[in-house]
């Protein structure tokens, strides 16, 4: 644009410039130079009077202003001395493209430092990373690309076009300026950043300063108004309308330029004008919503000065890239401190002021800073340091801003905090980590209580959720963890670390809950922000975790300091002393304390975040240089995290159900996979410490106590309260189950030797024993770290097998066999629903595997040293005290006391133990061996049979535990195995001596015997039924004769054939027209009523049957794709003649469901009036136009079909024999020409040409006498066929709705057009289907669906009785002017060539309206069965000629004639060929008539396809074996045609048998105006065969697309907006949908770019796909479509709409092939219509605006 302006600019500017320039070059204070000629200059450029367009106030801004400021830069003329800069500069190595929002992104997984790390679509499809691992997401907007930044990635951090060909570090440029260069530079630059900055952060009360004061200040002020986020679009067009009187699209400008821009001048006028404008504005904005609208009143040289400021921002921007010095100049002077050494500096001052600058000015600061100071390492770091200073004060503006962060200066921490040694020297020189967290703090003040915990009742969600957005910095700055650690970061580290623990101590213990006796809690208590803070904080306590263990040092600090923080906040006081507990001889001395009646905190971070450094302390073997260890009180340690999982179980066993759902919802998170490995885990995990550190008998005391079930395990109280028996079973099963996650949960590093693959090896295997999972549900159900990944990829292939999806549905992984023996039943990261569900699945897999269902724990990894004694929890005093009572309460079988649940605990838990104590004796000799887990179990308690061993055997037999049988099975084997171990001997001959043996042999005896005599009853079966078809078999071929004369009976809607004989009949007489037709067999068809469920038969004169049909407008075979019909009247041929375009056709399509017509009418009715009452039924069906949906299968229609039955016809071949001889193609001519000469409907029209044909001279061929005006009704006649009233109201009904359709216009029964729309629907419904069977390699018949071949049918039999209800001079009319195509002699005045018509529409009409010639005054005649068949023969003959001619017309290109023999038929297709070329005066040389033949025939086949399908559903003759499979060669298919169609297997013989009629026609054909100008290339005319649509080629990689979306530039604007690139799949076209700028008329109403293109395209039906959205968009009308599944999967078979798991996307061909059969099989409305049914939407989106 520079360069441009540049060139224009007339000769006196450059001078006035190169006087100007002078002046300033000399000038002692430069500054005051520019200021002044500042001063003069802006004020008659911008903001006068008059509105200048903004072309000429670029060119003015140009000229008189920036190209003066260009030559001072320069010292010379800017063109010459930019071209001598860039003779010494090189290009950057930096990208630095700034993003636009929504513009599509790519992160590298495998070399991304992190996550934030991004290439813009240019660099990344030149890097390396293309082959990797990417993840590609839509921008917010405001980054840049991080190519060429070599601390954001681990290999290739440049691209092809940023590579300098070394990997060099992000170093200055070698490149300097001339001193004198870079001192102007840095001199203008000071003045116009100071005049911009001051500009930008202009105050409403300020005044100018002296040197920009003009000397008379005009009363000429701007009332300006701001935009904010409080006041919708309609607010604040209201506001305008109503304060400034202007006009609504005035308004809507203001508006709209207002959100965009950030501000706006809405009048111009005096002071006193503008004051009351503001006031009016204030008055209104603020009657509407509380807040007044943000409006000044700026002088118009000030707003002049503003505007001119933010064009310096832009030229900035061209001036720095033109170079790294100029880059660097800037910069520094952005960055020096005020000269006088008090104010912050220039970027500081913007960027303080950012909050209060408009949205406009905002983008301009923010491109500034990116291309500036942010490309260079060292006034990157300096920028850093400004803001981290003002770091404070900036988070305190956005949090009061009401802006989206994107626009806001905090966004642009992510670029600062994310680079990894500036990160570091952020907090050893700032220590920005204590800055973020204080900032943090001081923001969250307000919430705090009495007890300095936080308490966030009544707090404001929006300010809440800008506050959290403050963790995303912290987690910035810890993003890489140091290699080297200094002296001053441990410092800084641990003082940043200590002021984080003061904000997880006023989170500590916060929001405590009492459980609610007797009633309700009246108000549920807040908890949502209390988690939404820890969901923040997890991966941030993840990092300092992950900081602190690669120092042994910080670790043992932190640790000490975590420690003695946790002590102060436990240290709240107990309502009692500590009191001594008595079990089994162990006495625990503790204090009393109960979850159910105190208050206890759900949110423990302090003790988390130690008992995570705890495991690393282990981990790394700091641990032994922790003194005082032992003075740890573990049971203080273990109380918090105790209590919160007893809080936990007792919400389960329903205890807290007065509390409301808040505490519910808190729970479930607990143990989210959000929350829980900050949470849950990491409780259990502190558990886990303290067992290992404490006795283990206190451990399980204490925890007895703390689940409420000691006194009830001690048997000190009983109770008859049903609702307590099932709290404590339920907490017995919780207490069973916490003891089996304590004891068996070791997958975390520290605790076993796992390793973090481990871990996630062992969830993934967990959630896929559930069910086989998508890959991302699978991770879904994994924990993120910070860098968004949970490792699944490493693992997934190792456990699991991928199963690839079909056309819909997505892949599914399966956990491999061999992985099943880690199941767990007890997995703690389960939650119920899926505990329930594993264990199910996992139960019926054995089952069918094997008989055995018990569910065996797992062997667990060895505990690490410091966690070894864990273990002994299994084989304490207690845990046998308590397993006997819980096994004793089911052997005495008292149903309150016990539950399944609880056993299936216990046998696990007794499992475990005995695993544990197998591995330790296969270890270690038996001496050495203290666990001793069986040898208590089976000796406490056994002197009163009371044992753990003893009591299993008990309740082996109890049946109401027969599902736990097995696992008991298993139990009882273990304790042989290890009792075999102990004593050194085999097992199996101790097991014979188990008293446990008889019940149990005499128990499998009973049950082989049970299933001896099963197998015994099913062969005995299934002896008697191979008996019995025997005996079948034999009385069938001993009845031979009875069966084969049966009558039909049951068959109801088939033809059947009585005997052989007439089915070998009926196979010699495959021929549908023509003297030797088949006859039409006698269907009974009995069909039922989808609705009353009754059965009829279909007759003619029965009541009517339907069926369901939909009519549409369709241009799936349009070889035009963007025509538009032009409506009939306006001087065109159509409806009468379809032109060979095919530009729009009309589809009737039916779903095959059949009702009566009454059922039907009735069924519409209470449609009609149902639908009234819904709120969103008029989005799926339009009443208005007859739609409803069909009641079996909810498809869309908007029509019936009325069901007419074949006549039954047994054919008279010895008349069709006699008539031959005098009806040949001559005398018929003849014959139809006198009738229709004579027909007065015909003659009455003034354009009927009645030239004496020259066939008539060909009379006496025949011997006959002249044809006459009756002579047509001398070869036979009958009677019309009557059908009853009701099918011809039906025959009404659906004629009128094509017609209406097809012509988009009113509907009218008497429109002439009626009778044409119905046989033209017919003709494209044909060509239609004709067309998908090609397309799909499928055999022409016996290949459809038997709704499609029902409807097809319906359609023709209706189009054929349609005359029976039209006007007879109507449609003789009608045939009179298609017979003129093929007869010029009878051709009217606009009756098109050969070139301009479709041959299968105008066969159709031709054979359906023929009937009519045979109308006689006095009565209704219409032709006999012969008569018909002769009829049909010359048409199709005729017909077939001129469409062989129209093929040889529009073809070119034949090759020429080569050697070797010529059959006959490529004689006469030589012949035909140069015969027509002669009469076409187109000079062509000999021409292979092989090759000609060939094209031909490939070019007709199609019609006669089309042509054997029409014949077939109108006689009902059935076709030859041939066409029914696909498996007959396309020369063995075409002779079938022709042989159906009684046509010649030779089509060229057809003009040497009527050589005498066709010669004459030929001449005719090939001498009309329209076949010369289209053969001289006027006009454009298909080819034939013609092409097969599609849908458009699509690449296969999904980035492709993105890159050429990145690259679309909207046609009618210009801006920088986001826009949504939407591709049409039937054109490939590139729209700017959803977007204002596109919007065009369509029938009187503004619609999107998607809604008008599709108007002309598809006819009012799209197929687009949103590139950016990655979805399909299907539309159907301006108020109705829904979105599809995109055919781009991922690696793992799914799909991802909005780019949200941003995985690389591969074309699927399956699924772009469906979406291809859904346009070209009709069904795009039908899933419409489906789709908003089951969606059910409440609010209409607005499609019409796409």
């Amino acid at each position: 644009m520079w360069f441009y302006c540049c060139n224009r600019v007339c000769t006196k500017p450059h001078s006035l410039s190169s006087a100007v320039l002078q002046k300033w070059l000399e000038a002692s204070d430069s500054r005051a130079e520019l200021l002044c000629y500042l001063k003069e200059q802006v004020p008659q450029i911008f903001c006068l009077k008059k509105e200048s367009s903004p072309q000429e106030e670029e060119e003015l801004m140009q000229s008189r202003l920036l190209h003066p400021l260009e030559c001072f830069l320069f010292g010379e003329d800017s063109q010459e001395g930019l071209e001598k800069l860039k003779q010494g500069s090189t290009s950057s190595q930096l990208c630095g493209r700034v993003f636009k929002e929504g513009e599509t992104v790519y992160s590298c997984r495998d070399c991304a430092i992190d996550p934030t790390c991004v290439l813009c679509m240019d660099c990344f499809q030149d890097s390396v990373h293309k082959s990797h691992r990417y993840k590609m997401h839509a921008s917010s907007g405001g980054g840049f690309c991080d190519c060429g930044d070599v601390e954001a990635w681990k290999i290739g951090p440049c691209c092809s076009k940023h590579d300098p060909g070394a990997a060099t570090a992000m170093v200055t440029d070698e490149c300097m300026l001339e001193p004198e260069l870079y001192e102007r530079a840095e001199k203008l630059f000071r003045v116009l950043l100071q005049y911009v900055t001051d500009f930008l952060v202009w105050e409403e009360n300020l005044e100018l300063s002296a040197e920009l004061q003009p000397r008379t200040k005009e009363n000429a002020y701007y009332c300006v108004l701001y935009n904010d986020e409080h006041h919708s679009y309609d607010h604040v067009i209201y506001t305008l309308q109503r304060s400034v009187h202007c006009d609504q699209a005035e308004a809507q400008t203001h508006t709209a330029l207002i959100d965009k821009e950030g501000r706006r001048a809405v009048k111009r006028g005096t002071l006193l004008s503008c004051q009351q404008a503001k006031d009016l504005i204030k008055a209104n904005s603020e009657h509407i919503s509380l807040q007044p609208l943000r409006v000044e009143i700026l002088h118009a040289a000030v707003m002049a000065h503003q505007t001119f400021a933010l064009r310096l921002g832009n030229w900035f921007q061209k001036i720095i890239s033109y170079s790294v010095g100029f880059r660097q100049a800037f910069s520094q002077v952005a960055l020096e401190p005020n000269t006088d050494g008090e104010g912050p500096c220039l970027i500081s001052r913007l960027m303080l002021h950012d909050a209060r600058m408009y949205k406009g000015a905002r983008k301009i600061v923010h491109e500034l800073i990116f291309c500036s100071m942010l490309m260079e390492t060292e006034f990157k770091r300096l920028f850093a340091i400004e803001f981290t200073k003002h770091y404070k004060q900036l988070q305190k503006d956005f949090i009061n801003d009401d802006h989206e962060r994107s626009i806001s200066i905090t966004a642009l921490s992510v670029q600062i905090f994310t680079v990894p040694t500036l990160a570091r020297q952020l907090i050893e020189e700032g220590n920005v980590i204590k800055v973020i967290v204080d900032t943090v703090m001081e923001l969250l003040r307000e919430h705090l209580d009495d007890n300095n915990r936080f308490f966030f009742l009544g707090y404001n969600s929006d300010k809440f959720s800008r506050i959290q957005v403050i963790f995303h910095d912290l987690r910035y700055i810890l993003i890489s963890k140091p290699s080297i650690w200094t002296e001053e970061l441990r410092t800084q580290f641990l003082e940043g670390f200590k002021i984080f623990l003061g904000l997880l101590r006023c989170m500590h213990g916060m929001e405590e809950v009492k459980r609610q006796f007797g009633r309700h809690i009246a108000v549920e208590p807040e908890w949502e922000a209390g988690f939404s803070l820890q969901i923040q904080l997890r991966h941030v306590l993840a990092m300092f975790q992950d900081w602190c263990s690669s120092d042994d040092e910080i670790l043992l600090l932190a640790f000490k300091e975590c420690h003695a923080v946790l002590m102060q906040c436990n240290n709240q006081p107990f309502h009692r002393e500590a009191t001594d507990y008595y079990m089994c001889k162990h006495i625990l001395h503790v204090r009393p304390y109960k979850v159910s009646q105190e208050p206890v905190s759900i949110h423990l971070p302090i003790s988390r975040l130690l008992a995570g450094l705890y495991v690393l302390l282990c981990r790394t073997g700091a641990i032994e240089r922790l003194d005082n260890l032992g003075s740890y009180d573990f049971t203080q340690l273990a109380e918090h995290p105790l209590r919160c999982i007893v809080l936990a179980a007792q919400v389960s066993a329903e205890m807290w159900r007065r509390n409301g759902l808040s505490l519910v919802s808190q729970v479930y998170y607990y143990q989210d996979v959000k929350c829980r490995d900050e949470m849950y885990d990491k409780d259990i995990l502190m558990l886990q410490i303290t067992a290992s550190k404490m006795d283990p008998n206190h451990f399980l005391m204490l925890i007895l106590l703390r689940f409420e079930l000691f006194d009830y395990f001690n048997g000190n109280c009983s109770s008859k309260d049903q609702d307590e028996l099932v709290q404590w079973n339920r907490l017995t099963e919780e207490m069973l189950y916490l003891l089996i996650v304590i004891v068996g949960e070791r997958y975390v590093p520290g605790i076993s030797h796992v390793t973090k693959e481990d871990v996630t090896m062992r969830e993934v295997i967990h959630l896929l024993c559930i069910e086989p999972m998508a890959h991302s549900n699978l991770a879904k159900g994994l924990p993120e770290n910070e860098s968004h990944e949970t490792g699944l990829e490493s693992v997934i292939t190792k456990v699991a097998t991928f199963k690839k999806p079909g056309v819909s549905g997505h892949g599914l992984y399966e956990v491999k066999k061999e992985r099943l023996v880690e199941f767990n039943p007890f997995f703690y990261h389960y939650s119920r629903s899926q505990h329930s569900k594993a264990e199910e699945s996992q139960k019926k897999r054995r089952c069918q595997e094997s008989n055995d269902k018990a569910l065996r724990p797992p062997v667990p990894p060895a505990f690490c040293p410091a966690f070894a004694s864990i273990v002994r929890l299994l084989c304490s005093d207690i845990i046998i005290h308590v397993l006997r009572r819980v096994l004793q309460r089911a052997a005495e079988d008292r149903a309150t006391h016990w539950t399944e649940a609880m056993i299936q605990r216990a046998l696990h838990l007794i499992g475990q133990a005995l695993l544990e104590e197998k591995a330790q004796l296969e270890d270690s000799s038996v001496e050495e061996v203290t666990f001793d887990f069986s040898l208590k179990a089976r000796r406490i308690g056994s002197e009163h049979g009371k044992s753990v061993f003893l009591l299993l055997s008990k309740i082996k037999t109890i049946p109401s535990l027969e599902a736990q049988k097995d696992m008991v099975k298993w139990v009882l084997q273990m304790f042989e195995i290890i009792k075999c171990l102990r004593e050194k001997s085999s097992p199996s001959a101790s097991m014979s001596a188990e008293t446990t043996k008889p019940e149990e042999s005499a128990q499998d005896k009973e049950k082989a015997e049970r299933k001896r005599k099963a197998e015994a009853a099913k062969l005995h079966r299934q002896k008697i039924m191979a008996q019995m078809s025997a005996m079948q078999k034999n009385f069938i071929e001993s009845n031979k004769m009875l069966y084969d004369n049966m009558p039909e009976s049951g068959t109801q809607g088939e033809p059947v054939t009585s005997t052989e004989s007439c089915a070998m009949e009926q196979r010699e007489l495959c021929v549908a027209i023509g003297p030797h037709r088949g006859s039409t067999p006698a269907e009974r068809e009995v069909l039922t009523c989808i609705l009353c469920q009754e059965e009829q038969e279909v007759a003619a004169q029965a009541q009517a049957m339907v069926l369901t049909a939909c009519v549409q407008r369709s241009t799936v075979l349009t070889q035009c794709r963007g025509k538009k019909l032009i409506c009939i009247g306006d001087g065109t041929a159509y409806p009468l003649f379809m032109p060979p375009e095919l530009a729009v056709g009309t589809h009737t399509g039916s779903c095959g469901h059949v009702m009566h017509a009454t059922c039907w009418q009735k069924y519409f009715e209470a449609v009609q009036n149902t639908t009234r009452n819904r709120l969103h039924a008029e989005l799926i069906i339009d009443l208005e136009n007859g739609e409803y949906l069909c009641p079996l299968c909810k498809s869309l229609c908007n029509t019936v079909v009325p069901l007419i039955p074949l006549e039954p016809l047994t054919f008279n071949y010895e008349n069709a024999e006699i008539i031959e001889q005098h009806l040949t193609m001559p005398r018929w001519i003849q014959i139809l020409t006198a009738r229709i000469k004579g027909l007065k409907s015909v003659t009455q029209d003034n354009d009927f040409n009645t030239e004496s044909s020259s066939v008539d001279g060909s009379a006496g061929v025949c011997g006959e006498s002249q044809p006459d005006f009756r002579s047509i009704l001398s070869y036979g006649v009958q009677e019309p066929r009557k059908l009853s009233d009701s099918i011809v109201e039906m025959l009404v009904v659906c004629a009128t709705t094509v017609h209406r359709v097809g012509l988009q216009t009113a509907p009218n029964e008497l429109c002439p057009c009626v009778p044409l729309m119905t046989w033209n629907t017919c003709a494209f419904t044909i060509q239609a289907i004709e067309n998908i069977l090609q397309e799909e390699e499928k055999p022409l018949f016996g290949s459809l669906q038997n709704r499609q071949l029902a409807g097809l049918k319906a359609i023709v039999q209706f189009s054929a009785a349609q005359r029976l209800k039209s006007s007879q001079a109507v449609i003789q009319r009608h045939f009179t002017g298609m017979l003129g195509v093929l007869l010029p002699a009878m051709s009217r005045g606009n009756t098109p060539s050969l070139l301009e018509v479709d041959f299968f529409h105008l066969l159709v009409g031709l054979v359906l309206s023929i009937p009519s010639l045979y109308q006689e005054e006095a009565v209704d005649l219409q032709p006999s069965a012969v008569s018909s068949a002769y009829n049909h023969l010359h048409i199709l003959h005729l017909v077939t000629m001129a469409h062989i001619v129209q093929v040889l017309l529009s073809s070119t290109n034949f090759p020429a004639v080569s050697g070797g023999e010529e059959t006959e038929e490529a004689r006469a297709a030589a012949e035909l060929c140069s015969a027509v070329s002669h009469l076409t005066e187109r000079s062509t040389p000999d021409v292979s008539g092989a090759s000609v033949a060939e094209k031909v025939k490939r070019g007709i086949e199609p019609f006669l396809r089309c042509a054997a399908l029409f014949f077939n559903c109108l006689t009902g003759v059935h076709p030859p074996d041939e066409l029914l499979s696909a498996a007959v060669t396309s020369e063995g298919q075409m002779e079938a045609l022709c042989s159906y169609l009684a046509l010649p297997s030779n089509v060229f013989q057809l003009f040497q048998e009527h050589r005498d009629t066709v010669t004459p026609l030929l001449q005719r054909w090939c001498g009309n105006q329209a076949v010369t100008r289209a053969l001289k290339g006027k006009v454009q005319t298909p080819r034939y065969p013609r092409k097969r649509n599609r849908l458009i080629e699509l690449p296969e990689d999904y980035s492709a697309l993105l890159n050429q979306a990145s690259h679309f530039q909207c046609p009618k604007s210009m801006d920088d907006e986001r826009k949504h690139p939407t591709l049409c799949l039937f054109c490939g076209a590139m729209l700017c949908s959803q977007s204002s700028c596109c919007l065009s008329p369509l029938d009187g109403e503004d619609v999107g770019a998607c809604t008008a293109h599709a108007a002309v395209c598809g006819a009012g039906v799209g197929m687009f796909l949103r590139i950016r959205e990655c979805e399909i968009v299907l539309m159907a009308s301006k108020t109705r479509g829904s979105t599809f599944p995109a055919p781009y999967l991922d690696d793992y078979g799914e799909t991802d709409p909005h780019l949200g798991r941003g995985n690389p996307l591969h074309l699927c061909p399956e699924r772009y092939r469906k979406l291809n059969q859904l346009w070209q099989q009709h069904c795009i409305l039908e899933e419409i219509a489906r789709s908003l049914e089951v969606v059910n939407v409440m609010f209409a989106f607005e499609w019409q605006m796409l």
